[in-house]
């Protein structure tokens, strides 16, 4: 029997990101492709303010770019 091959991202986490709940927007970010806030929300069960923070924090950090209302990495 033979074996689909699996593809994980390579993402190195940036070493700034002290939150557990910023790692985990990036690193869902990375291995979706982008999402919306309410994506975010939804998927990883955290209130729309959280994300708006979290995303905002990236953002200025320059680890993310939104676009036609999707939040992707930069």
């Amino acid at each position: 029997m033979t074996r689909a091959a699996t593809t994980t991202p390579d993402v190195s986490l940036p070493t700034d990101l002290d939150s557990a709940r910023a790692k985990l927007v990036y690193l869902y970010l990375a291995a979706t492709g982008g999402a919306t806030a309410d994506d975010l929300c939804d998927d990883l069960a955290v209130t729309k303010g959280t994300v708006l923070s979290i995303t905002g924090t990236l953002r200025d950090r320059g680890y993310l770019e939104r676009r036609d209302g999707r939040y992707k990495l930069a």
